[in-house]
């Protein structure tokens, strides 16, 4: 059984407190995006995974598929599964790939071998490998709050967007990140603000870990202000970075030739 799990950009991302338990309280919207990776599952007589594409330079226990698998396996019996994951979606990059994967791993065994989960069951198995993994399981455009975990459906439809995701040879280390943010309210709410034109975004709608990563990365700022430069209506790193991206109005031929060889570059049609 194969599927293909996608990835997510953040419309406005803000870190609102820390809480008790070491977690940060954000506000931010999900808003799904059409790259992919794919992950088979077929039954076998031993457990194995093989990943291909982008390497993850990490043991393969760590990986968070395989951890889904694990999760489910103390609850139901499941067999050996063998899996191939190929990975398009860029690492460390703020695009929720790995999330995207657990998400879907938990949706595709729960098909494969019928364990009839609910969907509020499969939102809680997630949340247990990562607070944007319960986003993937809806798939839909949704304002997040709390850890990331609680999550209000938004009516917004950007089809009639092209995407350009550019994404630098940096490695942007989450945990890091909320280190040196310091927690605040915006003047006004992000559901709001996403209401708004989207040429109207610019200036309104932020990511606050934007000035943490510009400071240490200036390139990264570099990938905004080109977008800008190009033609975006909006442009915004996404989640803690380090991927960029642009929305444009019409497509943008050979967006590669603007940066360096060794960034990763996407462009389509939402």
């Amino acid at each position: 059984m194969i599927v293909y799990p996608i990835a997510k950009i953040n419309l406005g991302l803000l870190v609102t407190e820390k809480r008790p338990d070491g977690f940060h309280n954000i506000e931010t919207v999900f808003y799904p995006v059409p790259i992919q990776d794919a992950l088979e599952v077929v039954e076998s007589d031993a457990f194995s995974i093989v990943i291909s594409g982008i390497d993850l330079k990490e043991d393969f226990e760590k990986n968070l598929v395989v951890k889904a698998y694990q999760l489910l396996k103390t609850d139901f019996q499941l067999p050996p599964v063998k899996i191939h994951l190929h990975k398009n979606i860029p690492v460390g990059a703020g695009l929720g790939g790995g999330s995207s994967d657990a998400a879907y791993m938990l949706l595709l065994l729960n098909e494969l071998f019928q364990l009839k989960l609910s969907e509020e069951q499969l939102l809680a198995y997630a949340l247990q490998l990562g607070s944007d993994c319960p986003f993937f399981i809806r798939q839909k455009p949704a304002l997040a709050r709390g850890r990331g975990e609680l999550l209000e459906e938004v009516h917004l439809n950007l089809s009639d967007y092209y995407l350009a995701v550019v994404k630098p040879p940096i490695h942007i280390s989450t945990p890091e990140a909320y280190k040196n943010i310091v927690p605040g309210m915006s003047r006004m709410s992000l559901k709001a603000l996403i209401l708004f034109p989207v040429s109207k975004w610019k200036g309104n709608l932020q990511n606050q870990f934007e000035q943490v990563v510009f400071e240490k990365h200036p390139e990264v700022k570099a990938i905004k202000e080109k977008l800008y430069q190009l033609g975006a209506t909006f442009a915004l790193m996404s989640g803690s970075g380090s991927a960029v991206y642009g929305l444009f109005r019409s497509e943008k031929k050979n967006l590669a030739a603007h940066f360096p060889d060794d960034y990763e570059v996407f462009s389509q049609e939402l």
